[in-house]
């Protein structure tokens, strides 16, 4: 299992990732807990900015979960990332 300092840089580069490429950067949360999978970083950003961080078919949160592995093996971390869906949104569609 992961030492509690695990996922630490995954989670300050992510919060860093997603705060460059939203419009509203301080409604970014990035919440990190350890189990027996591994870490997983839970993300809360504004409704507007749900198409930046998901993108066309999901191909950019995909591709932000492929790097956060990457990023998460410098610590020996398993990383993976969810989105929460922002209260009052609708449905990502594209």
């Amino acid at each position: 299992m992961e030492s509690e300092g695990s996922g630490q840089t995954a989670a300050a580069f992510l919060e860093n990732l997603l705060k460059s490429i939203v419009d509203y950067p301080d409604d970014v949360k990035v919440t990190k807990t350890i189990d027996e999978m591994g870490v997983l970083l839970t993300v809360d950003v504004n409704r507007d900015d749900m198409r930046q961080v998901i993108g066309k078919s999901g191909a950019t949160a995909n591709a932000i979960r492929t790097i956060l592995r990457i990023v998460g093996r410098k610590d020996n971390a398993r990383v993976n990332m969810k989105v929460n869906e922002p209260a009052g949104s609708t449905r990502y569609q594209e």
